[in-house]
């Protein structure tokens, strides 16, 4: 049985290497100023709009339509430029506009459309920084330690998912939402920072690709021409749509079901973050990601979304949705992991920029979706719908996927014994 140091040494091996211990503990700060901003954003929207759920929906839209339409080009811009330079950009102005947000509120002028319009703002930055930060883990770590960073991406991810909300509840219940904001604009100072301090000549950069026309179609062209990722980002895209809408369901939930406040809403989010702070540790521990893993976690994550659903009190539910919590990460880092290493490296950018776009562009068109289920027949629907979407795209497209793999794998063994040297069998003296 391993040693408690030898397990922690394989878990979190790739914060050995510089660059990627300053993006961790940079991002990490940054994501909890995050967590804090999504929490309050859904508890402002709600107050400005008498608990309508189909304008925490609209929000979310604003938000993430722009990661529709532009999350191509951003994947784009991610191979021609340098990433850590478009990061310091695209920070920046996420910073920004948190400010502006928190501004807008500490004042008293804050109308619902100021919020629209702001969070479209952040959206755009989001649209470029996502597929940017995303393929930027492999150039942060050698390729063989990807699954890793991603792990501990998705750990750290977790982590602010946890402190994030448990700060949030108790600023909005004591001095509102405004603050929440301002100190989200205050943390991406520290990823700022790590960015600046990275050594450049110690990246695994690769060639970066030359401007020319139809470079979003190409990109396209090898994901429909790449079976694995063509389904791969479907899955993704139907889980992205219907199931990953927890900033407009959950708060509705809180406080239309279950008859709580923000704090309430903090408990959802914090539920969720613990077992998958566990989930992403696991992930970086495993040698390699699968697509059988995948599809176990599939499993898992929406039949776990349904049975929370169901649940008919607090308690019940607090625990099946830290199921939910640790199976999506499961889900996602595993997705995320297999999305980069099929792809290949000159297209990783432009091909990330479709799997976010399938995780955050999808976002206009489910968080109103459920948003409007969600007000007209119950949160428990919205949710409810999200799980069963799940479970069936990962039947259908996640079993394909697994087949797919396993005759990909089953070829090469072949080709790999039809060339195999023969060995000469000694002639036996007669």
């Amino acid at each position: 049985m391993p040693s408690t140091r030898t397990l922690a040494s394989t878990t979190f091996r790739s914060l050995r290497v510089r660059n990627y211990r300053l993006f961790f503990f940079g991002q990490g700060t940054s994501l909890i100023g995050t967590w804090m901003q999504t929490i309050a954003l859904g508890w402002l929207v709600l107050d400005l709009s008498d608990d309508s759920g189909f304008a925490v929906g609209m929000a979310l839209a604003f938000q993430f339509l722009p990661s529709l339409l532009f999350s191509v080009w951003g994947g784009v811009l991610a191979d021609r430029f340098d990433k850590r330079r478009l990061l310091l950009l695209t920070q920046a102005v996420m910073a920004l506009v948190a400010l502006a947000l928190g501004l807008v509120v500490v004042t008293g002028v804050v109308q619902l459309w100021m919020v629209y319009a702001l969070i479209a703002c952040f959206g755009v930055a989001q649209s470029i920084d996502t597929p940017a930060r995303l393929s930027f883990a492999s150039e942060l770590v050698p390729e063989e330690e990807l699954s890793n960073a991603v792990g501990l991406n998705s750990t750290v991810f977790q982590m602010a998912r946890v402190v994030g909300p448990a700060i949030a509840g108790v600023l909005i219940i004591v001095i509102g939402t405004g603050p929440c904001f301002l100190v989200n604009s205050v943390s991406y100072v520290a990823l700022l920072v790590a960015l600046l301090l990275m050594r450049p000549e110690e990246l695994h950069r690769h060639a970066p690709v030359p401007a020319k026309k139809g470079q979003i179609r190409e990109g396209v062209r090898y994901i429909w021409h790449t079976p694995e990722l063509r389904l791969q980002i479907a899955l993704t895209f139907v889980v992205g749509t219907l199931a990953i809408n927890y900033p407009v369901v959950l708060p509705l939930l809180a406080k239309i079901t279950f008859h709580g406040d923000a704090d309430t809403y903090s408990l959802f989010t914090m539920a969720m973050g613990v077992p998958a702070l566990f989930g992403g540790l696991f992930i970086a521990h495993r040698a390699a990601a699968t697509e059988r893993f995948l599809f176990a976690a599939g499993i898992v994550f929406g039949s776990a979304i349904v049975a929370a659903s169901l649940a008919p009190g607090l308690a019940l539910f607090v625990v099946l949705i830290a199921i939910v919590g640790g199976a999506q990460i499961l889900f996602m880092a595993t997705s995320n992991t297999l999305t980069q290493l099929r792809a290949d490296a000159r297209m990783r950018g432009r091909v990330m920029s479709v799997h976010s776009m399938a995780v955050l562009g999808s976002t206009p068109i489910g968080g109103p979706l459920v948003g409007w289920i969600s007000q007209e027949f119950g949160p428990r629907y919205g949710l409810a719908l999200g799980g069963v979407a799940t479970l069936l795209g990962t039947l259908v497209l996640g079993g394909l996927i697994v087949r797919l793999r396993e005759r990909t794998d089953l070829a090469a063994r072949e080709r790999q014994t039809e060339f195999a040297p023969v060995e000469s069998t000694p002639a036996v003296a007669s």
